[in-house]
């Protein structure tokens, strides 16, 4: 069965591959992308291809523990041996801006905290 979308959705027309991305690695259940604003020298977003609006919404636990181990084999291939960071933004007040869940890793350089 293929993975529930919305079809107004731009991260999945991103995983549709309707709009282009800088694509890092795919799987059957999500893509790893370039972030096109980064606030790091590397900023990467992994986007199951599930549409699930947010991690508040996500009720798969085994599903959500795989894109945190894609977040370290991300960091791992990106070179992060100084450390990263990960976020998932969650609603208006937590600062997402797409409602399609979506993991950030960012590192390269010296984090600040807090963040914002």
């Amino acid at each position: 069965m293929a993975p529930q979308k919305d079809s107004n959705c731009i991260f999945c027309k991103v995983v549709d591959k309707q709009i282009p991305s800088k694509l890092v690695k795919e799987s059957n259940d999500y893509v790893v992308i370039r972030d096109i604003n980064p606030q790091a020298p590397t900023h990467v977003l992994i986007v199951p291809k599930q549409h699930v609006r947010n991690i508040a919404e996500f009720e798969d636990a085994d599903a959500l523990g795989r894109l945190f181990q894609v977040a370290r084999d991300i960091a791992n291939n990106e070179g992060l041996e100084n450390g990263f960071r990960v976020v998932v933004n969650t609603g208006t007040d937590g600062g997402q801006t797409v409602d399609h869940l979506h993991i950030h890793v960012l590192g390269g350089r010296a984090l600040g905290w807090p963040p914002g």
